[in-house]
């Protein structure tokens, strides 16, 4: 058995508990107390055919306000919840495209709100589809009662550019999660993709490289183990576990995936989402950038 195929609880994670096989999804599918929600970049794919029962959670739809540059609040979120049937009791399952990058970015809005019982489906989508496993176009009709939430707390998990500016003058540890084109300033966007506003090209002072995907199996995209984790961070990046740690790409999506991988699957205590990211960055005035 290769390393990238052994099974979740075999690899060493702080927390295994919150990925789960696309085997265990098969088996739960008709759990009352399971909701499977599918984000994906791609807003034709739910439609072209989905996991059967499971719902979709779009990241600028349904995640982000409509007016401010800002998540959603705490009667939105509860109004989201309520919607698509996700109660007190309920596990909420994401998956989705890009090998679940968007679905880390919503798992990282619904922490923000203090949502614990939740999970990622290793290898996402395209893992599902690969094992040639059932997709429906039915789009399901759910309800539940609205859960007690408190106010978005913004103060753990995610960084604002104030933030990262005061991580700076303490010289604390940053990773760029971007391509390496990106970082290096020869490119202002991804590959494959039109600029999104940034006017100067570059990373923030101090940030080390390490592309996003290198956290995953390229051939099922399922996350590696934790031993080939804590290599890869420790040794591209400089970190420890004991390292106040800043993530970030162009608008905090290929982020919140590295966020996932080293505070959930490694249990590093203090990692921190600068969703404002390279688009903020790249664009602010005053603020210093390396090449």
């Amino acid at each position: 058995m290769t390393q990238t195929s052994l099974p979740i609880e075999a690899r060493g994670y702080a927390n295994p508990s919150v990925l789960v096989s696309t085997d265990w999804v098969a088996e739960n599918l008709n759990r009352e107390d399971v909701r499977l929600v599918e984000s994906n970049e791609d807003p034709l794919l739910y439609s072209a055919g989905h996991i059967p029962g499971a719902v979709e959670v779009d990241w600028t739809r349904d995640l982000n306000d409509p007016l401010t540059r800002d998540y959603l609040n705490r009667e939105q979120f509860i109004e989201l919840l309520s919607r698509n049937g996700i109660g007190p009791d309920t596990t909420v399952v994401f998956y989705g495209d890009k090998n679940n990058w968007w679905a880390a970015y919503a798992f990282w809005v619904f922490n923000l709100f203090g949502f614990k019982n939740a999970k990622i489906m290793d290898g996402g989508r395209l893992k599902w589809v690969k094992e040639g496993r059932e997709l429906s176009r039915d789009v399901p009709n759910y309800f539940a009662k609205p859960m007690s939430f408190p106010d978005r707390d913004d103060s753990t998990d995610r960084a604002f550019r104030d933030d990262v500016l005061r991580h700076l003058d303490k010289a604390g540890k940053l990773i760029d999660v971007r391509s390496p084109e990106e970082y290096a300033g020869t490119r202002l966007h991804m590959p494959d993709y039109p600029n999104e506003g940034a006017l100067r090209g570059g990373h923030i002072p101090g940030a080390k490289n390490v592309p996003w995907a290198r956290a995953i199996s390229p051939e099922d995209g399922t996350f590696l183990p934790a031993t080939e984790l804590k290599s890869l961070y420790e040794l591209q990046a400089d970190i420890q576990a004991s390292d106040d740690v800043v993530v970030y790409c162009r608008i905090g999506e290929r982020s919140s995936h590295t966020w996932f991988a080293l505070k959930h699957l490694l249990g590093f205590p203090e990692v921190r989402n600068y969703d404002g990211s390279w688009t903020e960055w790249g664009n602010l005035v005053g603020v210093p950038i390396e090449r």
